[in-house]
C-alpha cells in the first residue's frame, strides 16, 4: 500500500469547496473528496499544533501523554518511567512505527520537529526532511523535497510519506506572484463593521486591536505584506481572509503537484490519500483575529478527506450536488483515523492507544463514531470542551487574557461562528456539559500514570506559555489605547501574573 498523509496546517474545513465554501480555494482537494470520504466531524483532541500532533503520533489524548502546551513541562511527552523497556512505549507503539513494521517505508516531510522542539514526531519514520526555516516555508519549498522523494520512491510498493504544508498559519505570507485572486470576493455574512467594532473596543491577544499577538510591530508588515497587524476597518478584515485564503490557495496547487506527480509515475489511481491538518483558525471568532488559542468549534475541528483503494465514494446528493463523494457525519477525533488507518492496513491498534478504529463501518458504509467529544487547549488559554449533538460547551481555567467566562455555550447549528454565548440562557445543558466533563475526566486520570492532570500542571507553572509575562506590557499597551477599564479589570484579575 502507498500513502500520502497532506498536512495542511492551520486549515479550517469550512474554508475549502469540499465543505461547502464558496471561493475557489481548493480545487485540487475538493477533486480528491470527490473520490473519497469527506468527514464533517473530526477533531483534534488537543490544540493547538505540538499537542496535537503529539496526540496523533501516539495516539493517545495529552492527558495521557502529557503534552498540551507550548511550553514548560506540559510541552513533551511524559517519561514511561519504570515501566519502560528496552523500548519505550512510544519506541513500538508510535503511528509511524507501526506502519514501519509493516515493511512500509516511512518518511515525514516537516519543520515540525524543530520548531517546536517535538522530536517525538520522529518516531518510526526512517527518514526525516526539514527544510529548515522553523515552519516560515512556502509550499514551493516543501515540494522541492517531496516530489524528489516521489520521483525516488513512488513506484515502489510500500510507503509512507507525509508532507506538512505551513501556508495558511500566521503570518501569512504566501508569495506575492500569486496576486490577489480573491479581491472580489464577498466577506463572510457575520463579520460585519459592526461587529468588528465592537472586537475593536474589547481586548486580548491577537484581538482586532492588536493581530499580531500582544501589540503592533511595524516591521512585522516589510516582511509579511498580507499579514495585517490590526483592524481598524473593513479591510483589514477583507486583508486577514484573504491572507488565509491564499495561503490555503498555495497549498492545494502544491499538493496539486503531488496528485500530478503520482499520476506521472503510473500510480496515483492506487495510492491511498489523507488530507487534513493539526488544528483550524479563528478568522474574528471570540475576538481572536488569525490565530489559534482556545477549544472552541473553529480551532479544534480539521478537515479529514480520505481517499483509500477499495472503499469507493458513494452518489450524495448533499445541497442538490451529485458527485460529492461519501461523507460522514459521525465525531472522531484525528487518532481515530490513524486507528482505523492501522486496521485498515491489517494491524492492530496498540492496547496503549486511546485511538479507536472504525474500520468495519467505513468498509460497511456505515457511520460509526463517538457519542460525543472532549477536545483542550492549554497553550494560549487553560481550556477543556465538549462536543455533542449541536453544543459545544467550553470551560475555562484561564483566559489568556481574554474576557472568557467559565462557561462558554454555543449552538453551533444556528450559530457556527459562536456569536452568541448560550450559558446564562441554558444553565441545564451548561450542567450537562459540566457532568460530561468531569465523567470523562474521572476516567482519564483513573487510566492515566501520570502524577497530576497536566492542566493543572500548566496552571502551577503559570499559565499558558505564551501569556507568561506578557501581562505587564500588555497593560501599559491597553492605556496607551484608551482601554484603561480593561486594563484595570486585568490586574484586579491577575495579581500573580504582575
Amino acid at each position: 500500500m502507498r500513502l500520502v498523509y497532506i498536512d495542511i496546517d492551520t486549515q479550517r474545513p469550512d474554508h475549502l469547496g469540499c465543505y461547502g465554501y464558496t471561493r475557489r480555494t481548493s480545487p485540487n482537494i475538493d477533486r480528491i473528496a470527490e473520490e473519497g470520504i469527506r468527514f464533517e466531524r473530526v477533531h483534534a483532541s488537543d490544540s493547538p499544533c505540538l499537542p496535537s500532533r503529539s496526540a496523533l503520533i501516539t495516539g493517545r489524548f495529552g492527558i495521557h501523554n502529557g503534552a498540551i502546551g507550548h511550553g514548560g513541562s506540559a510541552a513533551d511527552l511524559a517519561p514511561d518511567g519504570e515501566p519502560r523497556g528496552f523500548r519505550s512505549t512510544l519506541g513500538v507503539a508510535s503511528w509511524a512505527t507501526r506502519m514501519a513494521n509493516l515493511g512500509m517505508r516511512t518518511a515525514t516531510v516537516s519543520s515540525f520537529a524543530t520548531r517546536h522542539s517535538s522530536y517525538h514526531w520522529l518516531a518510526g519514520f526512517r527518514e526525516s526532511y526539514d527544510v529548515g526555516k522553523g515552519g516560515l516555508e512556502n509550499a514551493d519549498e516543501v515540494n522541492a523535497i517531496a516530489l524528489d522523494w516521489l520521483e525516488r520512491h513512488g513506484r515502489e510498493e510500500d510507503w509512507f510519506l507525509h508532507v506538512h504544508y505551513w501556508d495558511p498559519h500566521t503570518p501569512y505570507r504566501t508569495p506575492e506572484s500569486l496576486g490577489d485572486p480573491f479581491r472580489d470576493e464577498p466577506l463572510p455574512e457575520w463579520l460585519t463593521d459592526e461587529v468588528r467594532a465592537e472586537h475593536w473596543q474589547g481586548y486580548g491577544p491577537h484581538s482586532a486591536r492588536e493581530m499580531g499577538g500582544f501589540g503592533v510591530n511595524p516591521a512585522m508588515a516589510s516582511y509579511f505584506p498580507r499579514q495585517p497587524l490590526e483592524c481598524p476597518d473593513m479591510s483589514a478584515v477583507r486583508a486577514m481572509i484573504d491572507g488565509y485564503d491564499c495561503g490555503v490557495l498555495y497549498a492545494d496547487a502544491h499538493a496539486g503537484q503531488l496528485f500530478e506527480k503520482l499520476d506521472a509515475l503510473g500510480v496515483f489511481d492506487e495510492t491511498a490519500i489523507m488530507i487534513s491538518g493539526d488544528h483550524g483558525e479563528t478568522l474574528g471568532e471570540l475576538n481572536v483575529y488569525g490565530d489559534h488559542q482556545t477549544a472552541d468549534e473553529l480551532t479544534t475541528r480539521i478537515p479529514m478527506i480520505l481517499r483509500w483503494p477499495g472503499l469507493g465514494p458513494e452518489l450524495g446528493t448533499e445541497n442538490g450536488a451529485e458527485n460529492e463523494g461519501r461523507v460522514d457525519r459521525a465525531f472522531h477525533y484525528q487518532f481515530d483515523v490513524a486507528a482505523t488507518i492501522l486496521e485498515l492496513l491489517g494491524t492492530r491498534v496498540p492496547r496503549s492507544w486511546d485511538g479507536e478504529s472504525f474500520a468495519s463501518a467505513l468498509r460497511a458504509g456505515d457511520e460509526q463514531g463517538r457519542e460525543q467529544l472532549v477536545v483542550s487547549q492549554a497553550a494560549w488559554t487553560c481550556q477543556r470542551a465538549v462536543r455533542w449533538q449541536d453544543w459545544i460547551a467550553i470551560r475555562t481555567w484561564h483566559d489568556g487574557f481574554h474576557p472568557f467566562p467559565e462557561w462558554m455555550l454555543f449552538d453551533l447549528a444556528n450559530d457556527p461562528h459562536e456569536t452568541r454565548d448560550l450559558s446564562a440562557a441554558r444553565p441545564d445543558i451548561v450542567q450537562e456539559a459540566g457532568a460530561r466533563l468531569d465523567a470523562w475526566h474521572a476516567e482519564m486520570t483513573a487510566s492515566s500514570r501520570l502524577p497530576e492532570d497536566p492542566m493543572q500542571t500548566v496552571l502551577r507553572e503559570g499559565g499558558p506559555f505564551h501569556t507568561r509575562g506578557q501581562l505587564p506590557k500588555y497593560l501599559e499597551r491597553l492605556r496607551e489605547t484608551g482601554r484603561e477599564h480593561w486594563a484595570d479589570e486585568l490586574e484586579r484579575r491577575f495579581p500573580d501574573e504582575l
